[in-house]
């Protein structure tokens, strides 16, 4: 059972959404909680709305200078939560080559920017933890998301890669990998969205599984089968059924 009271945790992309609602389960068992993300007045309304200790940092993780200087005015942290994510729904047959490069900056390179900050301090101490958030969708390729659904693959291998390299380590890796969200970002999608959660449901099958030892976690449960047991099907067969 891991310890929350008196731990420092950086939230990246918890001005809204999924991780506005995990830190205040984190500041609600204890630990202090410094919120990220490009947005300071959401920022400063969400630190207001933190039961304990709270405060801010305003970050632009496709930058690398204000990736530095948010990690050197954070300081020490005993957690890392990546969190942050854009989206729009699109396919290769209707290229938006603009957004695809963002979303690749920022729903995977931004989070190695931030690794890159705050991993070898951890790994020099042998002491931390380091939560990454992915997708169901990054388990096979899907039609329609050409940006997001790439972005969130390597957001899953890039956690089990550090999960290889660290696991008999001081320093704890995990990943999560929620299915659909009611956020601003779902709200762009114009097809039905089966076992949505809200921020706070989501919030608590994270926050659940940050206090297990376990590696990874993919919820909701029984949507996450569709997307694991995809990964046995041979091609013909996975993308006559999930293709266009």
């Amino acid at each position: 059972m891991r310890t929350w009271q008196g731990k420092r945790y950086w939230l990246v992309g918890a001005s809204e959404g999924l991780g506005k609602a995990l830190a205040e389960r984190l500041s609600r068992a204890g630990a202090e909680v410094i919120l990220s993300a490009r947005s300071e007045d959401k920022l400063a309304a969400a630190v207001a709305e933190m039961p304990g200790k709270a405060s801010y940092q305003t970050i632009d993780i496709s930058d690398d200078e204000s990736v530095k200087a948010a990690a050197e005015a954070v300081g020490h942290v005993d957690g890392l939560i990546l969190l942050a994510g854009v989206y729009w729904p699109f396919g290769a047959d209707a290229w938006e080559a603009d957004k695809a490069v963002v979303m690749a900056d920022i729903n995977f390179t931004g989070f190695m920017r931030v690794l890159g900050q705050v991993v070898p301090a951890m790994v020099d101490c042998d002491a931390g933890h380091i939560v990454i958030t992915s997708s169901l969708t990054g388990f096979r390729g899907l039609a329609g998301s050409i940006g997001y659904t790439a972005s969130k693959a390597a957001t899953m291998s890039l956690a089990e890669c550090m999960y290889a390299d660290l696991r008999k380590t001081g320093v704890d890796v995990q990943v999560a990998n929620p299915g659909f969200i009611k956020t601003r970002l779902t709200d762009k999608n114009d097809f039905n969205m089966p076992f949505m959660m809200q921020p706070e449901q989501a919030a608590k099958a994270m926050f659940d599984h940050m206090g297990t030892d376990h590696f990874k976690k993919s919820f909701p449960m029984m949507f996450s089968w569709l997307f694991r047991l995809s990964q046995f099907l041979p091609d013909w067969a996975y993308f006559r059924i999930f293709g266009k």
